[in-house]
């Protein structure tokens, strides 16, 4: 299994340092493109494989398919940073694909904030919104500068914010482009999904291609519709006497709060985003020798 892995880290290494930028952007040195590997070979030896029912602390559970695999906090970590996110505490885990061709993958995180208000989905104007994101995303292109990533315009909504007050469900997704990429590159998509709960709320962040979103969006709808808060857990539960409120609402969701977020993640630039698809085969090869290992294991043990 040890000597599979070297093989794929052998291989990915070949092919990233084959690849040349698509416009003018740094390429990544040989020490980061090897921590990308290492992190993703880390990944597929502690990830758990589908079909699965992930346990999200003792709020909710949620359900991956046979082709898809689910990266625990740690090694999450360690992948976002190695690209040049931020790792953070209340990073979850990863989502992504079993596939010779990922993707795709899902960040999800548990924001404990308390019972966030939902009254003011109703008087959304997804207008006003979008200026005030495209305002917010200027400020922060600043600090994107200064740790190397390019700047960001928003160009409009691939979705507009739509909330759903039965399941407590809201969605919403930007179009953004890096600042001097050719009109024709595809961008890095953001796909924005969010489950309210009693005392916060889980995020599942779809991070793929615009030229893909069309088809991958159904993957984090999927996945935000496996999953189930616990009882007790549920928004439905929420006790105005003893429970504590977000100090936001829900809108903040959509403003505030996700501008913040799109400044501090650093939404994957485009040659970014192609390392990290090369890097993720380790998943696929390590992960069916981490199998066939276990798999061994199983059948001494009858």
């Amino acid at each position: 299994m040890r000597a599979k892995f070297l093989l794929i880290a052998a291989a990915l290494s070949t092919a990233a340092v084959s690849m040349t930028p698509a416009y003018a952007q740094t390429a990544p040195s040989s020490r980061t493109q090897a921590e990308i590997q290492a992190a993703w070979q880390a990944a597929a030896k502690s990830g758990t494989f589908g079909p699965a029912q992930i346990r999200l602390l003792d709020q909710a559970t949620l359900n991956i398919t046979d082709d898809e695999v689910f990266i625990p906090a740690a090694e999450a970590n360690r992948i976002m940073a190695a690209l040049g996110n931020s790792s953070t505490p209340e990073r979850f885990g990863l989502v992504t694909e079993k596939s010779d061709n990922v993707r795709w993958m899902v960040d999800v995180t548990w924001i404990k904030e308390g019972y966030v208000r939902d009254g003011d989905a109703k008087e959304w104007q997804a207008d006003a919104m979008l200026e005030d994101l495209k305002e917010g995303t200027e400020q922060e292109n600043a600090e994107r500068l200064a740790r190397g990533i390019p700047a960001l315009d928003v160009t409009g909504w691939v979705e507009k914010p739509a909330y759903d007050p039965t399941s407590h469900r809201l969605v919403w997704s930007l179009s953004l482009r890096d600042r001097g990429a050719p009109a024709g590159e595809p961008q890095t998509i953001n796909y924005n999904t969010y489950a309210l709960g009693r005392e916060g709320y889980f995020s599942l962040d779809l991070i793929t291609g615009s030229d893909t979103i069309g088809t991958d969006k159904l993957v984090a709808r999927n996945l935000l519709g496996t999953l189930k808060y616990l009882p007790g857990k549920r928004y439905e539960d929420f006790s105005s006497s003893t429970d504590k409120v977000a100090a936001y609402g829900l809108g903040a969701l959509v403003g505030v709060v996700a501008v913040k977020k799109l400044g501090l993640l650093g939404l994957i630039g485009v040659f970014l985003l192609k390392i990290w698809k090369l890097a993720a085969v380790a998943l696929v090869g390590a992960g069916a020798a981490v199998r066939r290992f276990f798999g061994r294991q199983k059948e001494d043990a009858a």
